[in-house]
């Protein structure tokens, strides 16, 4: 058996095609607006800005890029945050992360506007995730749950669905998503014992550990759906997820590649929240 491969770049264009044909209706008077905020020289971080910028012009958006030196004051990048706050050509703000290391990443992304934070992780949203209630979801599990979606996997109830990684920006909040979907989740961890084991008995499973190949074909259920959020840099310079991609194909159901699965889908989502803050700012 040979995975069915989920193309998450072709979804991804047939998304930004819907959101081009959406954002034209909306007219020129309500052009979603989004900024984005780059603080330091981070090589991969531009790429990510350039990448992000790009979309939102192809599909119609108003893209604003502010790019901050790395000696930046917080204070400075919160006032900045505050007028993008006000601005109401603005609806949606994005600080790329990492930020250097006397900026509090927590005291930034508590300064974006709940209705404004397209990135999901402002602590309003992560509440109104985890209560059942209506708010703006990450991007890359929202990403996740539509590349499932793709593949017929909408309602989740039966199914059992196991999570590697607990981080606030995948791992947790993909679990969350799971658990809307009736499925019955299990997250693991760098402390979870006998990991094979319990990766064994998932019907999908959500590789979010940044950590090459971690993920082998005898951790996989045959037939399981697996998606592989990790994106690594291997030793021949190459990207490449956190599964094992050769050896899981020819156990796995359905399977996403890296590159071109989630990390398309990601930016896709950052453009899905931003038509939703823009409509919900003009209700």
């Amino acid at each position: 058996m040979t995975a069915q491969i989920i193309d998450g770049k072709a979804l991804a264009q047939d998304i930004r095609q819907q959101i081009r044909q959406q954002v034209a209706q909306l007219g020129p008077q309500a052009v979603p607006g989004l900024a984005v905020i780059l603080v330091g020289d981070d090589p991969a971080s531009q790429i990510y800005v350039r990448h992000k910028v790009r979309a939102c012009e192809e599909v119609g958006m108003r893209s604003i890029a502010q790019r901050h030196p790395a000696d930046l004051a917080e204070s400075q990048l919160l006032e900045h945050l505050d007028t993008l706050n006000r601005d109401p050509a603005i609806h949606g703000i994005l600080v790329q992360l990492p930020l250097p290391a006397h900026i509090s990443a927590e005291r930034v992304i508590d300064a974006i506007a709940p209705e404004k934070d397209v990135d999901g992780f402002h602590p309003v949203n992560a509440g109104a995730l985890l209560g059942g209630r209506p708010g703006l979801r990450p991007c890359t599990p929202l990403g996740c749950m539509r590349m499932l979606a793709s593949i017929g996997l909408t309602d989740l109830g039966g199914r059992s669905a196991v999570v590697i990684g607990r981080s606030n920006i995948v791992g947790k909040p993909m679990a969350l998503l799971l658990l809307a979907a009736n499925a019955t989740v299990t997250i693991c961890h760098s402390a979870t014992p006998n990991l094979a084991q319990v990766t064994r008995q998932a019907d999908i499973l959500v590789a979010a550990a940044g950590r090459a190949g971690m993920v082998s074909g005898n951790m996989v259920k045959p037939g399981a759906v697996v998606i592989d959020v990790g994106i690594n840099r291997g030793a021949d310079g190459k990207l490449c997820g956190d599964v094992d991609f050769a050896a899981v194909r020819e156990v796995a159901g359905a399977i996403t590649p890296v590159p071109g699965g989630v990390g398309p889908m990601t930016i896709a989502m950052l453009l899905a929240n931003t038509l939703d803050a823009a409509r919900r700012s003009a209700a």
